[in-house]
């Protein structure tokens, strides 16, 4: 189970990261339920984890704007398993999205200091 916390109206959890060089790192998140993709993270953090480069990507934002993002690999630490997983860099804020959270529940008390939980379907 992943737990985390309401602040500010936003469901922060955080992220177990490893650099190529496995160096672990944690990130707080925003849940977005609103981006469909894994996760997004600040292009200055995808450069101090040097993470590798896969390929650019045409990404639709909420304001129905087209960018050009770039997509890396990333490994996190899921619920106790390490996953492979595409990572944009971009934006000012690191965002996990709907395909992190598939086959999961999630769970939010919204009120500031409320609970956010993911957790496996049974």
């Amino acid at each position: 189970m992943i737990s985390g916390t309401i602040v500010g109206l936003q469901a922060r959890i955080s992220i177990t990261l490893y650099s190529p060089e496995s160096t672990r790192v944690e990130i707080e998140c925003v849940v977005d339920t609103g981006f469909e993709g894994f996760l997004t993270l600040p292009p200055a953090i995808v450069l101090d984890l040097g993470l590798p480069y896969i390929s650019p990507i045409d990404a639709n934002l909420a304001d129905d704007s087209l960018i050009t993002a770039s997509v890396h690999q990333g490994i996190v630490l899921w619920s106790g398993v390490e996953r492979v997983i595409p990572v944009l860099a971009m934006g000012r804020r690191p965002l996990i999205g709907t395909a992190l959270l598939e086959d999961y529940h999630l769970s939010i008390d919204f009120c500031e200091g409320g609970t956010v939980l993911v957790d496996e379907i049974l």
